[in-house]
C-alpha cells in the first residue's frame, strides 16, 4: 500500500520529497521558478565573490569558490559547466601528483608550503604593517 500525504491523501512518491523534490515544486510554479533562479543567483553569488576575496589569503578560498559554483550549478547551465570542468582539471592534477615519485611530490608539497607562507608575509605585511620574515629572522638571533 503506497504512503500518502496527511494533507492531501495523496500517494508519494519519492521525488515529491526531500531537496530535489522541493525544488521540483518550486519550479513548477512560474513565479517560484523566478524566484528560486533569481535567490539561487544571489546566494551563489554571493558566495563565489566571498571566495575570490579570500583566494590570496591562505584558507578554504577556491573551496569557497567551488562552493558558490555549485550553488550556482542547481540552477544555471553555464555554472553546471564551470563546475564539472574544475572538477575534471583538479582531479587530473591529482591524479598526475599521485603516479609522481615520492621525490617529486615532496617538492610539489614544498613548493605549496612557501606559496602559503608568502602569501601570509604578504597579507600580514600588507595589512598590519608588520614584517613576519623580519621578526623571525630577529628571533632566530640574526642581524
Amino acid at each position: 500500500m503506497p504512503r500518502t500525504d496527511r494533507v492531501s491523501e495523496a500517494p508519494r512518491t519519492d521525488e515529491s520529497h526531500g531537496p530535489v523534490g522541493l525544488l521540483h515544486r518550486i519550479r513548477a510554479n512560474p513565479s517560484g521558478r523566478l524566484a528560486l533562479k533569481v535567490g539561487i543567483g544571489v546566494v551563489g553569488g554571493l558566495v563565489v565573490a566571498l571566495g575570490i576575496v579570500l583566494i590570496p589569503f591562505p584558507g578554504p578560498g577556491w573551496a569557497i569558490v567551488i562552493l558558490g559554483l555549485a550553488i550556482l550549478a542547481l540552477e544555471f547551465a553555464w555554472a553546471k559547466h564551470t563546475l564539472e570542468f574544475t572538477k575534471r582539471h583538479v582531479q587530473n592534477w591529482t591524479h598526475w601528483a599521485k603516479r609522481q615519485s615520492l621525490p617529486v611530490r615532496l617538492l610539489i608539497g614544498v613548493l605549496g608550503m612557501l606559496f602559503v607562507a608568502a602569501i601570509v608575509w604578504l597579507s600580514v605585511k600588507l595589512s598590519f604593517g608588520v614584517d613576519l620574515a623580519a621578526l623571525a629572522w630577529g628571533w632566530l638571533g640574526g642581524a
